[in-house]
């Protein structure tokens, strides 16, 4: 009979742990860890349909997370989408609609592009009367945390101006100065050890910075310089996916000429799928550190990217297809990212939504799944994505809307877009024209439906204008001294010259005695 009182004494005072644990979790307040990629493709994940980058990690990450499977970056380049997940603003809205450092007006003919238009001006910093998310945050006591590259203004804009307690890594530059192995030259991100690797390091950082806080509230920002260029990777991950490659069967030619640029065909690049595993691995590090501290079950985890895969430009990385285009164009390829948000507690995981969902929409989502009061007159152009998160309907139609002024360097034209019930309207600014797509299907195939479609195409086009002068869009102007014979000179330079030259890259990179330097990007460390 003592025994068993026993047994029910300690059964009692157990349950009673539980309880006043699992009250516990219910008030007190989530931390949140918000993982951003730069240049990351849609399709450059395993979860999301590559059969060549291996990408674990995050793969069981989106198994474990709500995923949207039509997450959209809020630009096709980087500075503009970052600011608006920072603000909840479109990029029209809060002005900076160009990554940082481009040139505009007349400016733009050093360029010696010979484009018809002079791009227009834009924001050079992270406007200081917007509250930005993580100042929300700090203001509701956590504690804030950025790690990694944040291009949204120099001295005087830097992330520890806009919200965050900490700061590591973060300039105003886009790319890695000294690339993605120590010795680095980055003001903000000592040197260690020579041969560290980048993105390994701001992993670190990150899973330190949760150890030392795991008994506070925190908001840890993750921004991966990675994958962005330059691409860099050892020589034993190189030869590994060069291997893959060699299997899988290296085609012959891996472009086709878009507009403007070559684009690539197919993923088979080594060096960047060196990269995108390594980017992997870091996430597994950080995602390590909240098991090891006990605080997966009250961590809101957000993974993302902030532009298209680089398909044109640049390195030429990647494939986004079936998407069309990439990194700075105006199609789904430029702007359609992985998106994943993990919420624990609400015990939905592995489930996929359609809902149309974009980077405005994270400040308010996480303020309201955090139980903090929205600030409605910040975030203007998010809604929260609590709701579908729940696992219930989000009966709200509204458009949705890019505005890129400017030609990217990747073969984006200056245009901007309008999305709203399953069609997506582009106005092209150099002569007018429009093209209409019914997402996903038509864009895929290049199918401008327009001709079909007018009715639709133009009350979509009165909805866009009369949005662009409602938030005070600027736009780019005719370009008096443009030359149509030195245009058609570069694009068939472009044509005999550049795309030969990328297929010659492409399959001397594959080759199996494939050297970038000595010492692989710094990679290999060398004892004196």
């Amino acid at each position: 009979m003592i025994k068993v009182f026993r047994n029910v004494l300690v059964l009692s005072v157990l349950l009673l742990f539980n309880c006043r644990n699992e009250e516990v979790n219910k008030n007190s307040k989530p931390n949140i860890l918000f993982i951003l990629v730069d240049d990351l493709g849609y399709h450059d994940l395993g979860i999301t349909g590559s059969s060549f980058y291996e990408t674990p990690n995050i793969d069981r990450l989106a198994k474990q997370s709500t995923q949207f499977t039509n997450g959209y970056a809020a630009s096709r380049v980087c500075s503009p989408s970052r600011a608006s997940i920072m603000t909840g603003k479109f990029t029209a809205r809060h002005g900076i609609t160009d990554w940082i450092g481009a040139k505009t007006g007349k400016e733009w003919r050093t360029r010696n592009r010979h484009d018809k238009l002079l791009p227009a001006d834009y924001v050079l910093a992270l406007p200081k009367e917007d509250v930005t998310i993580a100042e929300a945050m700090q203001q509701n006591g956590y504690k804030t945390f950025f790690a990694g590259k944040w291009h949204l203004g120099g001295e005087g804009s830097y992330p520890e101006d806009h919200g965050f307690d900490i700061n590591i890594g973060g300039v105003e530059e886009g790319s890695p100065r000294g690339g993605f192995f120590s010795p680095w030259n980055n003001p903000k991100l000592p040197n260690e050890k020579k041969g560290e690797n980048l993105t390994m390091r701001l992993a670190e950082e990150t899973a330190d910075f949760i150890s030392k806080h795991k008994d506070s509230t925190f908001f840890a920002f993750l921004s991966f310089y990675a994958v962005h260029a330059p691409i860099q990777t050892t020589e034993s991950k190189w030869r590994k996916y060069r291997n893959k490659a060699d299997s899988k069967g290296i085609t012959d030619t891996g472009y086709k000429m878009e507009r403007v640029l070559p684009i690539r065909q197919v993923q088979d690049n080594p060096i960047y799928a060196g990269l995108v595993e390594t980017m992997d691995d870091a996430v597994g590090v950080v995602l390590k550190a909240l098991e090891a501290n006990e605080l997966v079950d009250n961590t809101i985890v957000v993974f993302t990217s902030d532009n298209g895969g680089v398909a044109s430009g640049d390195h030429y990385a990647t494939s986004n297809l079936p998407l069309r285009g990439g990194k700075g164009y105006q199609w789904e390829g430029g702007i359609k990212e992985p998106f994943f948000i993990k919420v624990p507690w609400l015990n939905i995981v592995g489930t996929k939504t359609d809902y149309p969902v974009i980077g405005t929409d994270l400040y308010p989502t996480l303020l309201d799944l955090a139980d903090l009061q929205l600030k409605k007159e910040q975030h203007v152009d998010g809604i929260s994505l609590k709701p579908l998160l729940e696992g219930n309907d989000l009966n709200i139609k509204r458009p949705l809307y890019w505005h890129y002024p400017h030609y990217g360097n990747q073969g984006g034209e200056p245009s901007s877009v309008i999305q709203k019930n399953g069609w997506k309207l582009i106005h092209y600014w150099e002569d007018g024209h429009q093209e209409l797509y019914k997402i996903p299907s038509t864009e895929h195939d290049s199918l401008n439906v327009i001709s079909k479609h007018s009715e639709i195409a133009t009350n979509l086009s009165a909805n866009l204008m009369l949005w662009l002068d409602n938030v005070d869009a600027k736009f780019p102007t005719e370009d008096t001294e443009y030359s149509k014979e030195e245009a058609e000179k570069r694009r068939l330079n472009t044509i005999n010259n550049k795309w030969p030259s990328l297929e010659n890259n492409r399959l001397k990179v594959l080759s199996e005695d494939f050297q970038p330097n000595e010492n692989w990007w710094k990679s290999k460390v060398t004892i004196d």
